[in-house]
């Protein structure tokens, strides 16, 4: 549990935050995540499918053949 005197802190921070015209509250991280291009992800996930793909494609082919 934060002590009054942390509390009466961040309530000070808040307030100068807010008279300064800045946003006085951090963005959430679904909110960041919302701002975020999903393309590395998918760049990620293609990657990731190609060499998981041929690793198991060259396992089963050693098998096999």
């Amino acid at each position: 549990m934060p002590t009054e005197h942390e509390i009466r802190a961040r309530n000070a921070q808040f307030a100068s935050k807010a008279r300064a015209g800045k946003n006085p509250v951090n963005p959430s991280r679904k909110e960041k995540l919302a701002k975020q291009a999903p393309v590395g992800l998918w760049a990620l996930g293609l990657i990731l499918f190609v060499v998981v793909g041929g690793v198991v494609f060259e396992i089963v082919r050693l098998v096999f053949l």
